[in-house]
């Protein structure tokens, strides 16, 4: 085993979280520790958020659980990305877009950004001003996460925190996307929130290599009833998981620089 590096630095510091997003402070410092400890910091990685908004899911928003994740997703950011911003995508029978102003036009988006000046309460008031709450179809929102990083340039890899609270209508779509994803450098970490026995997405981070993919480009943990009980330090070691044997193998893989 490597031994975790001290001279590695973070994307963002911890003097401009201060300033910035004091109320992410520990968070911020339980996303470094996690880090470390795997030998990440200093990585560079686009991190996404993708949030179920099925009708199931209603109390998660009002308990605050998807808010708390919100905020969590941004704490790991900090460190791997250097604009502070989480481009967030919420899905239900598809993709919710939202009015984004461009200039003197405003254009429909399927993403829309999350950043350390302007996250408090904000998965909330974006969730209540989107209307009916659907049913759940994965493969409109990892689409949305596909495009917008395609769209983006980077050469750097994608981490999507994608969360759920069950199974969705669309599994042959959605196991075929992730199959064909699996040649992209994005990796999914799944989350599910509730008592869901969650077997679909079980079997999507058991998928086998190379039979049905190139590399192993999915994680899954449950994260039970009652989410924003977890500690950040638990939740970051769960998301954390899986993602630096993919980062190996999509490096042999020539999937990633």
């Amino acid at each position: 085993m490597s031994i975790p590096s001290l001279t590695k630095t973070s994307a963002i510091s911890l003097e401009k979280i201060t300033g910035t997003a004091p109320g992410l402070i520990d968070t911020y410092r339980s996303a470094e520790a996690t880090l470390r400890n795997i030998d990440l910091l200093g990585l560079r990685a686009a991190v996404y958020l993708v949030l179920d908004r099925s009708g199931s899911m209603r109390r998660f928003y009002n308990d605050g659980s998807v808010q708390r994740l919100s905020e969590q997703a941004l704490g790991l950011a900090a460190h791997f990305d250097d604009d502070g911003i989480v481009p967030l995508t919420f899905f239900s029978t598809g993709v919710h877009t939202h009015k984004v102003r461009r200039g003197l036009l405003h254009r429909s988006e399927k993403t829309i950004d999350l950043s350390l000046d302007n996250y408090q309460g904000r998965v909330g008031a974006i969730h209540n001003g989107l209307g009916h709450m659907g049913r759940t179809y994965y493969a409109s929102g990892m689409e949305a996460v596909i495009e917008h990083y395609q769209q983006s340039k980077t050469t750097a890899p994608a981490f999507v925190i994608f969360q759920t609270d069950g199974a969705p209508d669309d599994k042959p779509a959605t196991t075929k996307l992730l199959k064909e994803a699996a040649k992209l450098p994005i990796f999914w970490q799944f989350i599910g929130f509730g008592n869901d026995p969650f077997a679909y997405l079980r079997s999507l981070d058991d998928m086998p290599v190379p039979a049905a993919r190139i590399v192993d480009n999915a994680g899954f943990f449950a994260a039970g009833d009652n989410p924003s009980a977890l500690t950040d330090n638990h939740l970051y070691s769960q998301l954390m998981g899986e993602f630096p044997k993919w980062l190996k193998a999509a490096r042999e893989q020539g999937i990633l620089r």
